[in-house]
């Protein structure tokens, strides 16, 4: 398994799946960062991956840089973090902004939580489930009449922004914007009506006898 993935600013690489086959480079402007393949369990699909709190610090500044970068002209009050690794894109994210603080959704229960503001979380990566998505009350007077900027790690099927969505949506909040530092694929876009940025864009991958190649999209 390589582990200088997600690790260094290139110059050199040509944006897409790599001639090992293993890797996909992604286009940030003049510079590119490698990302590993993996391979989804029907196993004749792929998907690029991205682990934030792995990633080296000049790759988090970078994407959280071109992230706010557009965000900035929505005019966000609050950020609100998808859980877990889109915590830290939101704090870089909410600093730049000037926020002194964002609100970040959990996966575990505290005992004074409202069951009310919790929902089942599922994602391409997880589809199991088996993950509940809160929202500790006490947040509710930060969020509620603000401009309300949602930050995850990656949109891919659209599960996961879809329950952050209606759990918003149970205490009255319509956030202004979606940030994320990867769109993957096509299907999140059909999640939300609301604006939705992302630091860059990557495709689903399918198996092909010459390789790992974009799979076709109806879009």
């Amino acid at each position: 398994m390589r582990l200088d993935v997600w690790q260094e600013l290139h110059s050199d690489l040509r944006p897409g799946v790599q001639p090992d086959q293993e890797t996909f480079a992604v286009a940030l402007g003049e510079r590119q960062i490698l990302l590993p393949i993996r391979v989804l369990p029907e196993q004749d699909r792929a998907v690029v991956s991205l682990i934030l709190n792995q990633a080296s610090f000049p790759v988090l500044d970078l994407l959280a840089d071109r992230l706010t970068e557009q965000l900035s002209a929505f005019n966000p009050d609050v950020v609100v973090a998808v859980p877990t690794l889109g915590l830290t894109l939101a704090e870089a994210v909410a600093r730049r902004l000037g926020h002194a603080r964002l609100v970040a959704l959990g996966y575990s229960r505290k005992f004074w939580y409202d069951d009310r503001l919790s929902l089942p979380l599922s994602s391409i990566t997880t589809p199991g489930g088996g993950k509940r998505l809160y929202m500790d009350p006490h947040m509710l007077p930060l969020l509620r009449d603000s401009r309300v900027l949602v930050i995850d790690d990656v949109l891919s099927s659209g599960a996961s922004i879809r329950a952050v969505l209606k759990l918003l949506a149970l205490a009255e909040i319509e956030p202004v914007a979606i940030g994320a530092a990867m769109l993957q694929g096509e299907a999140w876009a059909d999640a939300t009506a609301c604006p939705v940025i992302g630091a860059f864009r990557t495709p689903i991958l399918i198996r092909t006898d010459g390789g790992w190649q974009p799979e076709p999209t109806a879009r």
